[in-house]
C-alpha cells in the first residue's frame, strides 16, 4: 500500500504525520513537492530521512497535477494493493488513512473517501463551503455524498490510468474526479473518518469560489442553452413570419428549430459525460419532456398565482426557476442517463 501526499509550502505537521504514520503502519509513503521552493527544501529533506520518495515539481502546477505527478510515478512501481491520497497540513489522522487502505481491499472498482461529519467546532466557511457544494453536486450529478471536498481518497491500482488521465491541474481535479467516476463505472464508498481542523483551517490554500467552480459548470452551461435557445426562438419567429407571414408556421417552426438547438447542445455540451445516451433514445424523450413541460407551465403558474395567491409577475419569475431545475433534472435523469 502506497500513500501519496501532495504537499505545497508544508510546516512540521507533515513530519509528525509521517513519523505517527510509520510507527503505526509500514504504507510506503511517496511525497509530491509541487513548487514550495527554497525556504522548504529542508522539510523535504527530513520526510526523504524518514524514508519518504519525494518528487518534486519546479514551479507550483496545482494540487490535481500534484496528485497526476504521483499516480504516474506510481504506476511504475508496479504496486498492488492499492493507492491512499493524504493531504500534508495533518488533519489526516494515522488511523484514518489506515481504515481508508484497509477498505481499498473490500471495495474493488470504487473511490472509497474520508467523509467527515462536521461535528464540533468546524469554521463556518468549511461547513456552509461544504453544505452547498454537497447539494449542487447532488443535483447536478445525481450521487449523493455527503464530504465532496474530503483530500482522503483511495483506489485500486487497476484505477491509475483513469485517474492520470481526469482533466484539471488543480483543486477541480478532485471535483472532477468524483463527476466522471459514474460514467467510468466507478462506484463512490464513504468512510467516516474524524473532522479535525487545526488554527481555523488556515494552511488551507483552497478557495472556496474558484475551486468548487467545476461542480457549478453542468448548471451554467445548461443556463447559456437555454438563453441561446431562447433568442433563436425569438430571431427565428421574426425571419419566418417575415418570409411567410404566417405567424403560426413563425411559431411552431421557431419553437421546433430552437429545440432542436437546444437538444443538441444539451447533448453535446452540456451532458456530454452522460456516454449511453444514444440520439435514437434520447432525442423522443427529449420531445416527450418538452411537450410536457410545456403543459405544465400553466399548470405552475396557476398554483402560484391562483392557489397560493403570489402576485402574477412573481409568479411567473418563481415559474420560469421551478421549470428551469425540473428541466436539468429531468433530462439528466431520464433523457440522457447512462
Amino acid at each position: 500500500m502506497i500513500i501519496l501526499i501532495p504537499a505545497y509550502e508544508p510546516n512540521e505537521r507533515m513530519i509528525k504525520l509521517i513519523k505517527k504514520l510509520k510507527s503505526t503502519c509500514n504504507y510506503h509513503i511517496v511525497i509530491v513537492d509541487d513548487g514550495s521552493g527554497e525556504n522548504y527544501k529542508d522539510i523535504f529533506a527530513q520526510a526523504e530521512y524518514l524514508g519518504c520518495t519525494v518528487l518534486t515539481h519546479k514551479i507550483n502546477k496545482g494540487k490535481g497535477q500534484a496528485l497526476k505527478t504521483g499516480f504516474n510515478f506510481i504506476k511504475d512501481t508496479r504496486e498492488i494493493e492499492g493507492v491512499i491520497t493524504a493531504d500534508c497540513d495533518g488533519q489526516h489522522l494515522p488511523k484514518d488513512i489506515i481504515k481508508i487502505g484497509e477498505s481499498i481491499k473490500d471495495n474493488s472498482n470504487s473511490i472509497i473517501l474520508g467523509t467527515r461529519r462536521f461535528v464540533g467546532e468546524i469554521p463556518i466557511r468549511s461547513r456552509l463551503g461544504n453544505s452547498i457544494t454537497r447539494a449542487v453536486f447532488s443535483f447536478a450529478s445525481g450521487t449523493k455524498i455527503y464530504d465532496t471536498q474530503t483530500g482522503l481518497r483511495g483506489f485500486s491500482t487497476d484505477m491509475l490510468e483513469w485517474l492520470c488521465n481526469i482533466s484539471g491541474n488543480r483543486f477541480e481535479y478532485e471535483m472532477n474526479m468524483l463527476l466522471e467516476a459514474g460514467t467510468s463505472s466507478y462506484k463512490l464508498c464513504e468512510v467516516d473518518i474524524d473532522t479535525v481542523y487545526l488554527e481555523q483551517n488556515k494552511s488551507s490554500h483552497f478557495h472556496a469560489l474558484r475551486d468548487s467552480f467545476s461542480v457549478y459548470l453542468p448548471i451554467l452551461k445548461f443556463s447559456l442553452s437555454s438563453i441561446l435557445s431562447g433568442v433563436l426562438d425569438f430571431v427565428l419567429l421574426g425571419i419566418i413570419q417575415f418570409y411567410t407571414s404566417s405567424l403560426i408556421t413563425a411559431v411552431v417552426g421557431a419553437r421546433l428549430l430552437s429545440a432542436i438547438f437546444n437538444y443538441t447542445m444539451n447533448k453535446v455540451y452540456v451532458f456530454s459525460k452522460f456516454k449511453g445516451a444514444s440520439i435514437k433514445n434520447s432525442l423522443p424523450k427529449y420531445f416527450v419532456l418538452a411537450t410536457f413541460v410545456l403543459l405544465a407551465n400553466y399548470g405552475v403558474i396557476y398554483t402560484y398565482n391562483m392557489i397560493l395567491f403570489i402576485p402574477l409577475f412573481y409568479a411567473k419569475v418563481l415559474t420560469e426557476v421551478t421549470i428551469f431545475f425540473f428541466s436539468f433534472w429531468s433530462q439528466r435523469r431520464f433523457v440522457f442517463k447512462n
